[in-house]
């Protein structure tokens, strides 16, 4: 199932590169973070890097909306598109993401009921250095006609 082609984000907002793994119980998945991307001209300009709420953007992408996807499978129709919407996150940092890096985000499944989903995410860099850890929240949405219900 090519998961990534089904997130509903355009390529400016898509921070998903590669899913290598995914299960029932969990995903890890990768990105990488180009020093064309706009906003590292003046997130710190003169040191750039990756700001906090794009690595949780990222990990939400792949944590929760690859693996909501791939646990409703079929759920999807051409007039219902189905998604997780991110309504809750816990992420402690510990180091800097910088221009030119790729992330690795593992999220293990808490629960996923009642339409409610729950993982716990780590993120990493290549060489496996812990950059952040927590946790993330969604709910099962979907669109009719571009519209949320």
């Amino acid at each position: 199932m090519d998961l990534i082609s089904k997130l509903p984000y355009g390529k400016d907002f898509l921070f998903v590169d590669k899913i290598s793994e995914v299960s029932e119980k969990h995903i890890l998945g990768s990105y990488f973070f180009s020093e064309n991307l706009g906003f590292y001209a003046a997130h710190f300009k003169d040191k750039p890097v990756t700001p906090g709420v794009i690595l949780t953007e990222c990990a939400a992408q792949i944590g929760l909306a690859c693996l909501g996807l791939y646990l409703i499978g079929d759920l999807n129709t051409q007039i219902h598109r189905h998604f997780i919407a991110l309504t809750e996150t816990q992420i402690d940092f510990f180091k800097p993401v910088y221009p030119n890096e790729t992330v690795w985000v593992k999220a293990n499944l808490v629960y996923f009921r009642f339409n409610k989903m729950k993982v716990n995410i780590e993120i990493r860099l290549a060489n496996q250095q812990l950059i952040a850890k927590g946790t993330l929240a969604g709910m099962l949405t979907k669109t009719n006609n571009n519209n949320a219900e």
